[in-house]
């Protein structure tokens, strides 16, 4: 058996966090939740996290401040922004993928983060493959 995806789910309603945990869980995802930018930075270095899904709007730091932190950290890890597109604007974000927080629906939700959270297979871009060395074999 596959051992679950792990997300890390970031917002500051509560009760929009307990219906993203539990459409994620009853689709077989471990969920980590936080209320707060500065709660996911700790989980996200303490934790290795498959996917993010954060809200935009957050006091103190908004969605997209918290994705450019956690890129630094990680930056192979897909971010999923919700809000409202007008109030996240025209300008670049840091995230892999920005969604409308109250047109998506639950299914396209679950259908992005299943491509976005899916393991590639092989080394990743950038990183230093050690093979062991070969040895001859006296015959």
């Amino acid at each position: 058996m596959r051992p679950k995806k792990i997300i890390l789910c970031v917002d500051d309603d509560e009760q929009t966090l307990s219906v993203l945990r539990f459409m994620l869980e009853t689709n077989g995802y471990r969920v980590l939740s936080a209320n707060n930018g500065q709660d996911a930075i700790g989980i996200f270095a303490d934790t290795t996290v498959d996917l993010v899904l954060s809200d935009y709007s957050m006091p103190q730091m908004n969605g997209d401040q918290l994705v450019k932190c956690l890129k630094q950290i990680a930056g192979h890890v897909p971010m999923i922004l919700l809000g409202d597109p007008q109030k996240m604007g025209d300008q670049l974000h840091g995230a892999d993928a920005l969604l409308p927080k109250k047109t998506c629906s639950p299914l396209e939700l679950l259908d992005r983060i299943k491509v976005m959270s899916a393991r590639k297979r092989g080394p990743r871009k950038g990183t230093l493959r050690i093979s062991a060395p070969q040895f001859a074999v006296a015959t």
